[in-house]
């Protein structure tokens, strides 16, 4: 419902915005066709924002119940999706022992585009970006706390990828809502994206952890209960962290 609420001003804004572009765009020089341009991008920005905060609240509350997802198959779909962007960068994908489990699919399905769609676009320039997608069996790991003496078994789904790693030290700091290392003028998107992957791994009894080497590429262990959650007990309610001054800077300046 605020999402709803919060989009449809937004769209008023765009649209007369386009108007006054359209119809008086001659007689407003170039100062003010580029306010408009600012408001527009503003405007569109706040959009996608809004968008990108709905999936992620969306992650604990449209859960469906859990099937058996052959994650061999899924990332076929997935690839399918991607498939113009894979060609533009002229990326290899490897993919090898995925396995059968309890899961989402629909969860599941943005989990593997989000971490494909993210090495995608965090490739190096003038090199063939090669992302690895590779299960692991099932181990009595808690990667949340590093103790091996978790009793549930967890499957380990790997993401690694040849592109521009991140420093160590910010490796949690990426999955944060709206965290981002780079500037937007540099990629694309919100920095919603692995928080989107976070929460799924979470709502699957599991965890996800990060490792990267700067220009050398990142690594993406999703950890998820190996066996059905029959009682998962989902949050109806998600707390949405207010926009730090560099997002709220952001949408000012367009």
């Amino acid at each position: 419902m605020a999402s709803h609420d919060l989009q449809e001003p937004l769209r008023k804004v765009r649209t007369f915005g386009d108007r006054l572009l359209s119809k008086y765009g001659d007689s407003l020089g170039e100062n003010g066709r580029d306010y408009i341009a600012r408001m527009q991008n503003a405007s569109a920005r706040m959009q996608t924002l809004i968008s990108d905060l709905l999936t992620y609240s969306r992650v604990t509350t449209k859960t469906q119940p859990f099937s058996r997802v052959d994650l061999n198959t899924l990332v076929q779909e997935v690839l399918s999706d991607l498939e113009v962007r894979i060609e533009e960068v002229n990326a290899r994908i490897d993919i090898r022992d995925l396995p059968v489990l309890p899961a989402d699919p629909l969860q599941m399905r943005q989990l593997f585009q989000n971490m494909i769609g993210n090495a995608l676009k965090f490739h190096v320039k003038n090199r063939t970006p090669v992302v690895k997608i590779y299960g692991l069996q099932p181990e009595a790991f808690d990667a949340a706390t590093q103790d091996p003496g978790r009793e549930e078994p967890l499957y380990r789904i790997v993401f690694e990828d040849n592109g521009i790693g991140f420093d160590d030290k910010q490796a949690e700091r990426i999955f944060g809502v709206f965290q981002r290392l780079h500037g937007r003028n540099e990629y694309e998107g919100t920095g919603v994206g692995l928080a989107v992957c976070k929460k799924i791994a979470e709502t699957h009894g599991g965890s996800i952890i990060a490792e990267g080497r700067p220009g050398q590429g990142a690594k993406f262990i999703v950890y998820l209960a190996a066996r059905q959650m029959e009682n998962l007990k989902v949050q109806t309610r998600v707390d949405i962290p207010e926009m730090d001054m560099k997002t709220t800077k952001d949408l000012a300046n367009g």
